[in-house]
């Protein structure tokens, strides 16, 4: 942090005349000379975009006078314009220091207390310095701030400014060296307490430079430096994340297996961020995370119920556990996107009746399922209301397990209250019914952390107690004893950035990209179509044509919503029963919310309610093309792409986007030869896709698409489940030991997969490990036939299919199955 920098923000230009701005210039001078750049702001914007723009601020200087630029309107508490002295204009104090009194808001900017005794449509403190303050509630946590006085007594301040700051400062009244020691002094403090507890023991042990005498062999990176090829790996990454790659016998930062000493401390602060009792770093993604939870909760020959709609890690842990899973089975929609499980799948009746008519629950040690796993939020942003849906299973099993890999930053909005699984605790689920729960977090998918850096978060019932011994056993046994210290690191750094303010302010930023984006896409969609001058057809979102303002009842379409409202209201992202727009039946009032950060776009050629039309532009020709404009996306499926707003989207990506778009469009409605539109499918591929245009692409493959109805194969094979033979670790102990062959598909009928068939698109295993491939005219062999088809017609567009192995003389789809012999 040695480019730590200090806002000075205060009326006067650095250049100004006079004793006072002279005698700020001075402080500035000192200030620089201690080791401190600073950032100097004559006007409340200024400021505000430092603090926009500038995180490594260590203290700031504040002028309580500090000027509004112009004649314009006055800044609220959060930054934002306002006008009138009305409820419009009401303010909220910024977040206090810790110790200090907490301030309630409903998240709209409206106040339920103030210590002051200021009401609701007070306009008390509205001024450059006030709002400046505010601002720094918002995005700092604990920043040391200097409240700059002219005339002013303190008597004449809101209450809430000495809460927020640290100290007073009258330029004209003390020497400029003391001011900047006392600004210093508290900047140096405060970039040392910013740091988490591991992140900082490990720069205090790299400070100290010692030698290294214990794995890993490389010695800090010296081993690197005798080699050519080593030399440019250690040029690359540099000499600090080498030397930060440290053995577990360095005691003064801990033990990831004993949770002892900065580890510990670090594992202990994220429970408190995270809202945990217990909580544990992974080093090998959600994947492990999975494994492990299902690994502890349920044994040989339980029953565990399971979303179908779940990662293939989840399979792995029961294939561990030899536990006997009966799936719960989500809804589907017209686009192919997997829903939530609907609430009559999670009701005790439903549950026991999946259950009784389940073969393998004849075999089971008992017919009370030991644990339940779903995915929250789904890949597609669907996030379940958590304690509803944890008291509907609490009823079927001791433990529930919410598998949380892209929804870590869940807890730090308030748009998504309530939908988290570490929501569920004593004060919202009471009494002795309630369930032990598991939240198991991809770190670093959606928060700042290192691939493959995760967490697993315990809030124990005494019902299923969690005994951390016991745990800590599961967890020796599929953690490694080789940590990887930078990725333990980044895991405390993620917790520290979205503790307190700066975690809101940091989801509030992806949110507001999110939304900016999504409202601009349904404008162009309506300029486009109203142009006259082109077809008009465009790329959709996939989200409410319609919102409701809570406050008014008033209906408001998308695009024309307050972009505040969107932000901040959890109403307007649920999916209300039976709406088209999303398509999915079954839900009730409140039960699933979309997630307005995983942003789906859809593509001409069918809706979400399964009506296919004549023409149409599959989503795998849109995401080729933009892969030649190095635009990247999550997901794709049929007619539909996912793209995420994660904290590191700018309005430059977003932009880029919406061009692409466009160009897609004109490229398509000129007729543009494949050649120039995908050159690089055309080189591979000349026979055949030499002198085809991107309409005719385009048309072939919806043709195909609707021929064969894929999507609603799909659709099918996911809601007629196979019929289960044996349990999951029956087959892997046949695979292992050779009583396994690979069959074509054409071949496959009413044999037992050996191993999990998933095909991405979507994502989700269509075929489980001891389940039938059923007959030849049934719905998983019609689906996995006409997917084959459809590859071998459009090479380079195929699907990425686990589990399956491709013939290359011939082409043929082979899945593995037990041996009949």
């Amino acid at each position: 942090m040695s480019d730590s920098k200090i806002l000075v923000a205060v009326g006067e230009h650095p250049r100004a005349e006079g004793a006072a701005a002279e005698q700020l210039r001075k402080i500035r001078d000192a200030v620089q000379a201690a080791g401190f750049g600073v950032r100097w702001a004559v006007t409340a914007e200024d400021a505000d975009a430092v603090l926009r723009t500038e995180a490594g601020l260590a203290a700031a200087m504040v002028a309580w006078d500090l000027p509004v630029a112009g004649a314009g309107p006055r800044i609220s508490g959060d930054g934002h314009r306002i006008s009138g002295d009305g409820p419009g204009a009401a303010l909220a104090p910024p977040a206090p220091r810790d110790g200090a009194a907490r301030w309630s808001t409903d998240g709209r900017g409206r106040t339920d207390g103030r210590t002051d005794g200021a009401t609701a449509g007070s306009t008390e403190g509205v001024t450059g310095g006030a709002a400046v303050l505010r601002r720094i509630g918002r995005r700092f946590r604990d920043l040391p701030v200097f409240l700059v006085m002219a005339d002013e007594g303190l008597e004449d301040l809101p209450l809430w400014v000495s809460e927020t700051v640290v100290g007073y400062v009258w330029p004209l009244e003390d020497t400029p060296g003391f001011i900047a020691g006392r600004i210093t002094t508290a900047a140096r403090a405060y970039r040392e307490d910013v740091l988490p507890p591991f992140f900082r023991a490990l720069r205090r042990f790299d400070d100290a430079h010692e030698y290294s005498w214990h794995t890993p062999a490389h010695s800090g990176g010296v081993a690197f430096l005798k080699s050519p090829a080593g030399r440019a790996f250690h040029d690359y990454f540099g000499e600090r994340l080498l030397r930060s790659d440290l053995s577990i016998s360095v005691e003064q930062l801990g033990s990831l297996f004993e949770h002892t000493g900065p580890i510990g401390d670090a594992e202990r602060n994220a429970a408190r961020v995270f809202g945990s009792e217990l909580t544990y770093f992974v080093l090998h993604g959600d994947s492990t995370c999975n494994r492990l939870v299902g690994h502890f909760s349920v044994t040989r020959d339980e029953l565990a119920l399971v979303d179908r709609n779940c990662h293939k890690s989840v399979l792995q842990g029961l294939v561990v556990s030899g536990a006997r899973p009966v799936y719960l089975i989500p809804t589907r929609n017209g686009y192919g996107l997997a829903g939530p499980l609907p609430p009559a799948e999670l009701a005790a009746d439903s549950v026991a009746a999946r259950i009784a008519a389940h073969p393998l629950a004849e075999g089971a040690v008992s017919r009370q399922a030991q644990y339940a796993v779903f995915t929250n939020s789904t890949y597609d942003g669907l996030s379940y209301a958590a304690v509803p849906a944890a008291r509907a299973l609490a009823a079927s099993t001791p433990r529930v397990h919410f598998d949380e890999a892209w929804f870590a930053y869940a807890r730090f909005h308030p748009l998504y209250a309530g939908r988290y699984g570490m929501s569920v605790d004593p004060d919202t689920f009471p009494g002795p019914d309630r369930p032990t729960v598991f939240a198991t977090q991809s770190t670093h998918k959606l928060l700042a952390a290192l691939s493959q850096s995760a967490m697993v978060h315990v809030r124990p019932a005494p019902r299923a107690p969690v005994e951390h011994d016991r745990f800590n056993e599961a967890l020796m046994m599929h953690g490694t004893t080789s940590p990887l210290y930078p990725m333990i690191a980044s895991l405390d750094v993620a917790t520290a950035m979205m503790d307190g303010p700066q975690g809101e302010w940091l989801i509030d930023e992806a949110l507001t990209e999110a939304v900016r984006f999504r409202q601009e896409m349904v404008r162009l969609r309506r300029r486009v179509e109203s142009a006259g001058d082109r077809p008009p057809w465009f790329f959709g979102v996939w989200q409410p044509e319609e919102v409701t303002d809570p406050a008014t009842g008033e209906r408001l379409a998308f695009d024309t919503a307050p972009p505040e409202l969107l932000r901040t209201e959890q109403s307007c992202w649920l999916l209300e029963p039976d709406a088209a727009w999303h398509g999915f039946p079954g839900l009730t009032e409140g039960h699933c919310m979309l997630d307005p950060v995983k942003v789906t776009l859809t593509c001409p050629g069918i809706s979400a309610t399964g009506e296919m039309t004549e023409e149409g532009i599959p989503a795998r020709v849109l995401t080729a093309y933009l892969a030649t404009r190095n635009i990247v996306v999550e997901k794709t499926d049929s007619y539909t792409t996912l793209v995420l707003f994660s904290m590191g989207i700018t309005k430059g990506k977003w932009g880029t986007l919406l061009d692409a778009l466009m160009d897609f469009k004109a490229l398509y409605d000129g007729d543009a030869p494949l050649d120039r539109v995908l050159p690089e499918a055309v080189a591979a591929h000349p026979r055949r896709y030499a002198g085809m245009t991107l309409p005719e692409l385009c048309r072939q493959m919806h043709e195909q698409l609707r021929s064969v109805r894929l999507v609603e194969l799909l659709d099918t094979a996911f809601q007629q489940l196979p019929e289960p033979v044996f349990p999951p670790q029956h087959c892997y102990q046949r695979l292992v030991r050779g009583g396994t062959e690979r069959v074509r598909i054409a071949d496959a009928a009413d044999r037992v997969a050996a191993a999990m068939v998933t095909v991405t698109p979507p994502g989700i295993p269509v075929l489980m490990p001891g389940e039938s491939t059923g007959t030849p005219d049934g719905p998983l062999l019609r689906y996995l036939t006409a997917l084959e088809t459809f590859d071998r017609r459009f090479p380079g567009f195929r699907s990425e299919t686990h589990g399956v192995t491709i013939d290359e003389d011939s082409g043929d789809y082979e899945i593995e199955c037990l041996r009949t012999d």
